[in-house]
């Protein structure tokens, strides 16, 4: 028997799945954690100016605005660890031994100064590369790694100084402190400084790799990134920063103390966590953390201008870390996710574990 078929019909497509939401396919665009730091930065400002104008005086901005260049490039030590998933508690003994080298080994005489310059350079950096190779290869925390580095730094700093200061070399002094167009060398240097860092890890296939690493170590090994030199890494270039932050700070501080650098230890953090970096690793912004610390400084000068005692800023700075903390850790899974009825995606570890709890 002979089957015969008739032409073959065409089978519409079926509709589109519908997304279950009002919105559809829409998306809303969040303002960025960079965004977020200026905005409140420019509000702090308005307030200032309400509250106590003479805070934004020509001669307070004068006096703020070097301490808030040199905690950005201390802080942007502090964000290149953060960004490998780490934490550095070596600060204080960073900037405390950078800046009794650059002052007691020239003992006022200029011509030593290079070689103050270079001993300090060598001495930051290889802390810093020291405690990535403890980290990366030992496998022993950051936590303990770093604030075991900072009680040998100290050791160090009193080693050297016996625990008293000596003046900075006029010609350190002028290097810093002179003005072109109105600022301070040490702002310009700083945000130079700033600038080059941004452009090396936003611009540039190794900081986007930098990037990836700290997110996802497992994935990132998968792809081939070398994990161990951009962890390692990020110790050694966190010691160069703190060390062009030690030349800043001598050159500001006409007669810095031996423990100069106990000062930057929460402030580092806290201008981190408020430029938007995660705690757990992965993206950041050396500019978002420039912007933290511009802002914690100039919270400071408020306060100090409305004769609040220093208890009172430690708090603030504090309180400035765990908002941040919470902002970050809140601001994808329940706004964006609760709001817009959207699941949100588990947090993988740099292992490739899930650690969303």
């Amino acid at each position: 028997m002979e089957i015969t078929t008739g032409p073959a019909q065409d089978t519409p497509d079926p509709p589109p799945a519908s997304t279950g939401h009002p919105l559809g396919r829409i998306s809303i665009r969040r303002p960025s954690a960079s965004a977020t730091i200026w905005i409140a930065t420019l509000a702090l400002f308005l307030v200032s100016a309400g509250v106590q104008p003479q805070s934004l005086s020509f001669g307070s901005l004068a006096g703020m605005l070097p301490f808030a260049a040199i905690l950005a490039v201390v802080a942007a030590g502090q964000t290149l660890i953060i960004q490998q998933a780490g934490i550095d508690l070596s600060v204080p003994g960073m900037i405390s031994l950078g800046v009794v080298m650059l002052t007691r080994i020239p003992n006022g005489d200029e011509s030593k100064l290079p070689v103050a310059l270079g001993l300090c350079g060598v001495a930051l950096v290889g802390a810093g590369l020291l405690s990535g190779l403890i980290v990366n290869r030992i496998g022993i925390t950051p936590i303990v790694t770093t604030l075991g580095m900072n009680a040998m730094l100290f050791g160090a700093v009193i080693f050297i100084s016996g625990g008293t200061p000596r003046d900075t070399t006029a010609l350190l002094q002028g290097l810093v402190t002179d003005t072109f167009l109105g600022l301070g060398h040490v702002v310009w240097i700083a945000l130079l400084v700033i600038v080059l860092v941004d452009v090396l890890v936003k611009r540039t296939v190794q900081g986007r790799r930098f990037e990836a690493v700290g997110a996802n170590r497992a994935a990132a090994r998968a792809a081939g990134f070398p994990s161990v030199r951009y962890e390692i890494g990020a110790y050694a270039g966190a010691g160069l920063l703190y060390f062009v932050g030690s030349i800043l700070l001598a050159g500001v501080v006409k007669t810095p103390s031996a423990f100069q650098g106990n000062n930057y230890l929460l402030p580092s953090v806290a201008a981190v966590v408020l430029g938007g970096t995660s705690l757990l690793g992965g993206a950041g912004s050396v500019i978002a953390t420039a912007g933290g610390a511009l802002f914690l400084t100039q919270l400071q000068q408020l306060l100090r201008t409305t004769d609040l005692n220093a208890g009172v800023v430690l708090i603030v700075q504090a309180l400035a870390i765990a908002v941040g903390v919470g902002v970050n850790s809140i601001r994808g899974a329940v706004l964006w996710g609760g709001i817009f009825g959207s699941t949100p995606k588990p947090r993988i570890g740099r292992e490739g574990q899930n650690i969303s709890g």
